[in-house]
């Protein structure tokens, strides 16, 4: 937790609550259904939260932001930023049902009011999003096709509407044909060295009605 403090030191008393609760939370269902390495859930807040909270050092969401969280598995980036933006909203997606079981365990232990889950493939899912949020589910050409027309028209930050996505290594290959795509060392913004090769990946999409 005194990572989450040393590069969010203006969270608010609630939010400080939550994101202790966090911990015991995980481990308490990751004992019941396994959506967490072992070794993860020991380091669950450098190697989870604050990984998820890389996205929050490129962008600040604006109150009324929808945020939509593709293959969240066990409820990253979504929970993480949920609780670093409660006046947004976040719609958390996963096609394995026992996974978004703990998410849902999770949302309702800490009560985020901004948080609805789903249990469907993304291509599914209906509705415009400002951004699309995920942990390197796929390769970005993949991505980019399951997310084709969720994005809003209205643009209301600095960085255009579109995917903020973690990865991690040389994605010199995967990127080549998004020459609007914009990366962002997580080692610029957080010292440990498990962010070293990380990046956030910012790729504006427009929208298509």
């Amino acid at each position: 937790m005194e990572l989450i403090l040393k590069y969010f030191p203006n969270l608010t008393e609630d939010q400080i609550d939550k994101f202790t609760k966090l911990e015991g939370l995980y481990q308490d269902w990751n004992l019941k259904i396994n959506v967490v390495s072992r070794k993860d859930i020991d380091e669950l807040y450098l190697r989870h939260v604050l990984h998820s909270l890389a996205i929050a050092k490129v962008l600040e969401f604006k109150p009324g932001t929808k945020i939509l969280d593709v293959g969240t598995g066990g409820g990253f980036p979504g929970v993480p930023l949920a609780i670093l933006f409660p006046d947004c909203s976040f719609h958390l997606v996963d096609s394995i049902a026992k996974k978004l079981k703990v998410v849902d365990e999770v949302v309702e232990g800490l009560d985020l009011q901004n948080v609805k889950t789903t249990n469907k493939r993304v291509e599914l899912i209906e509705g415009n999003y400002d951004f699309i949020v995920s942990r390197a589910v796929a390769a970005m050409p993949t991505f980019v096709h399951w997310v084709k027309g969720k994005i809003a028209k209205k643009q209301n930050h600095e960085l255009k509407n579109g995917i903020l996505y973690l990865k991690g290594g040389d994605l010199t290959e995967e990127l080549k044909d998004y020459q609007k795509a914009t990366l962002y060392d997580i080692s610029d913004f957080f010292e440990e060295d498990f962010f070293d090769t990380k990046r956030v990946v910012h790729l504006p999409l427009k929208y298509k009605g």
